[in-house]
């Protein structure tokens, strides 16, 4: 008898809650795996899911949101030991599920601390409540592999926002394993996407697409390609988080500034009644 060959992995795409190899059928060996090539046609896929999941996700209840951010960090916790075994500090891995329950706690009280009522002139109501941008570019920093990408994508989902991730080139594993921890936790299929591949094929496609609103440079060090995806963003007038300087430390309190950039604040006027 013949001894059994292991099926070797191929780690793909995430695009609209599935899996799908590069529409390229491109592929690239790093960290001893085999994982997939996105091309600038992937990333416009990725653009149209995150653009038809933003009218279900931004329209659920903030309770509902932080229930599914929660439900990620139990999946999380879960797999723990497969982030181990992908090379993630096991203490990564712990301060990446305490980030997640972190963000859930704050769905339901951003519009509290972040809305509210005016005090105006005259006989009227004005009110102001945040609302989510619409589609977000994340470009995911290289290290902390899976505390950095959590780091981005749960500020930009908790309020609202659907999220196309392009991933690190060198520290893919982390993100996609991610993906199938994701795609397990009630989180709707387009709210996040996530592309492996280079940097310089898949981000001047989502700076310069004109279905996203805002684009996070969180994870690009080279400054050449952060100013041409700002110019690129400017073309309409995507809202920039610039990159973050290398020796942030992702472990400290991250704070509510990712949270409220991404947002966008409605004011209502309404008349008192008599």
């Amino acid at each position: 008898m013949s001894e059994r060959v292991a099926v070797r992995k191929t780690y793909k795409l995430f695009i609209g809650g599935k899996f799908p190899r590069s529409e390229s059928g491109r592929s690239y060996l790093v960290q001893s795996a085999n994982v997939s090539l996105a091309s600038r046609k992937d990333a416009r896929d990725a653009v149209v899911a995150a653009r038809a999941a933003v009218k279900g996700w931004a329209g659920a209840t903030a309770y509902n949101r932080g229930q599914i951010l929660y439900r990620v960090a139990e999946m999380l916790e879960g797999r723990r030991e497969q982030f181990v075994a992908l090379g993630v500090p096991a203490d990564e891995v712990d301060a990446a599920i305490d980030r997640w329950v972190w963000y859930a706690g704050w769905s339901d009280k951003l519009p509290q601390v972040y809305g509210g009522a005016n005090p105006v002139a005259g006989p009227y109501f004005n009110l102001s409540t945040p609302e989510p941008t619409g589609v977000v570019a994340v470009v995911a920093p290289e290290s902390p592999a899976l505390l950095g990408l959590v780091s981005v994508i749960a500020p930009a989902i908790v309020t609202g926002n659907t999220v196309v991730v392009a991933a690190s080139p060198t520290q893919p594993l982390a993100a996609v394993t991610l993906a199938e921890v994701l795609a397990t936790s009630d989180l709707p299929g387009g709210v996040v996407n996530i592309l492996t591949g280079a940097l310089t094929e898949t981000a001047p496609t989502l700076a310069a697409h004109l279905d996203v609103n805002a684009i996070d440079l969180t994870g690009v060090a080279d400054a050449a390609l952060a100013a041409e995806l700002e110019v690129k963003a400017a073309e309409n007038l995507k809202r920039v988080l610039r990159p973050a300087p290398a020796d942030h430390d992702w472990h400290a309190d991250p704070g509510t500034t990712r949270m409220t950039t991404l947002l966008e604040t409605k004011t209502v006027w309404h008349p008192k009644g008599v």
